[in-house]
């Protein structure tokens, strides 16, 4: 087998190439705002449900992208999503993307109180960072915990609500969904059972790109 390209940036342009014909040939095609999104998500995981599957509320990536543009750090619920986001492309927009779940402190307080270190960490994310993007793509329970302090007042700038599996899944991203629009949040999610770390930092490059100019990978210095 001789392979159809060798360069990242060819293999990647091929790839939304076909990600574009195959979501036009399935009357699937997303409308301008989140197709960037959608087929970044889509090229993480050659999985077309996701056309179907992600919900914005209405402007929602235009305020993640200015919220990436103005500085705004990204919170995710995992290392492995945190891995995932694309540093170069934050540092030229001057922001950055953490994670608490391994700091000893959260630890410390989900074993006092008897709770998850996801639900520790996205506690202590709405004290430190109020309005940051929070990426979630494996705990319910932190979208849970994001709903309690959205209706005690926290405003992220943007939520992804992407965990994946099988309990409590499904139902924390409605609950999520549904505070957000009804609170003004903005919140990206992908309704019903999939998802996933990859999924959550698909998202967040796909917005990360946009914010800096980067969605060709010429700008991130491929070849």
């Amino acid at each position: 087998m001789i392979p159809q390209h060798h360069l990242p940036a060819d293999i990647e342009r091929t790839s939304l190439s076909i990600i574009t014909a195959e979501l036009e040939a399935q009357g699937l095609t997303p409308p301008p705002e989140t197709a960037a999104v959608v087929k970044r998500v889509i090229h993480t995981t050659a999985d077309f449900d996701y056309a179907k599957n992600l919900r914005f509320t209405p402007g929602a990536v235009a305020a993640g992208v200015a919220a990436l543009r103005a500085g705004t750090p990204i919170i995710t619920d995992t290392n492995m999503a945190l891995s995932g986001i694309s540093k170069p492309a934050l540092a030229r927009l001057g922001g950055s993307a953490l994670c608490y779940m391994a700091d000893p402190e959260v630890a410390r307080i989900a074993a006092e109180t008897g709770t998850t270190r996801a639900v520790a960490s996205m506690h202590r994310a709405a004290q430190e960072h109020p309005g940051a993007i929070l990426a979630v793509g494996n705990a319910p329970t932190a979208l849970l915990t994001i709903v309690e302090e959205i209706e005690a007042g926290l405003r992220p700038a943007l939520v992804i609500a992407v965990p994946v599996g099988f309990v409590n899944v499904v139902e924390s991203k409605e609950a999520l969904f549904a505070a957000c629009a009804a609170h003004g949040v903005p919140a990206i999610a992908a309704m019903g059972r999939k998802g996933g770390s990859t999924v959550a930092a698909a998202v967040c490059n796909a917005l990360v790109y946009s914010a800096a100019e980067m969605q060709d990978p010429a700008a991130r210095g491929w070849k």
